[in-house]
């Protein structure tokens, strides 16, 4: 899972403020001001492992009127969108136009998706998409987060992990700070743990549970 993310959580139209106005949100653009070098690099490396690529309809057809208008053949990102084999998640979707568009998943996503995910090749890589985000995580079928988090509040929004996701503990695998000040994790989920805080014998001592 690869997402764009603001420090209050929000994943919401990182990249233009028509970008996704659902439910008011009037904020869209927010990573526009930290794009740097160090951004293109690690995005560029996140398609560098993909083999196929998964959606939500929302996302799909936002990228699919997007990425095909750029032909740059020295731009990988693009490249590695539009000619990999794509699979989108919707049930309204009846006429996909983005190339090597290969399936459209109507029902019983998380069997679908795990189908998917036991074919050969590198990478399943989601990109954004919200609801499906919210479904693979509860799921358990996301194996790594790579979470690029901004230096930006935007008060409200469609956030990464909603009210009600399933409880995780992580293993940060991977950090790094952009030259604007953008955090980037890749992070692997472990079981959920929690702990306690008490006094023993005079000392502030933390004990973790399962």
């Amino acid at each position: 899972m690869h997402e764009f993310v603001t420090l209050d959580g929000v994943m919401q139209g990182p990249g233009a403020p028509e970008e996704d106005t659902s439910g008011g949100f009037d904020r869209g653009g927010w990573v526009v001001p930290f794009v740097d070098e160090d951004f293109g690099r690690i995005v560029d490396g996140w398609f560098r492992s993909t083999t196929e690529l998964l959606y939500g309809r929302t996302t799909y057809q936002l990228m699919a009127g997007y990425w095909p208008q750029v032909t740059d053949p020295d731009d990988h990102v693009a490249a590695a969108l539009n000619t990999s084999p794509k699979h989108v998640v919707s049930t309204t979707l009846t006429d996909p136009q983005w190339s090597n568009t290969v399936g459209v998943i109507s029902e019983d996503v998380v069997a679908a998706v795990r189908a998917l995910k036991e074919r050969p090749g590198d990478e399943l890589q989601v990109h954004g998409c919200w609801q499906l985000v919210q479904t693979l995580h509860n799921a358990g079928l996301v194996d790594e987060y790579r979470l690029l988090e901004f230096p930006v509040v935007v008060g409200g929004g469609k956030r990464v992990f909603h009210d009600g996701a399933a409880a995780s503990n992580f293993t940060v695998v991977h950090s790094e700070t952009t030259g604007s000040g953008a955090v980037y994790r890749v992070l692997q989920p472990v079981p959920f743990q929690a702990g306690t805080v008490a006094v023993e014998d005079g000392k502030d001592v933390a004990g973790v549970h399962v």
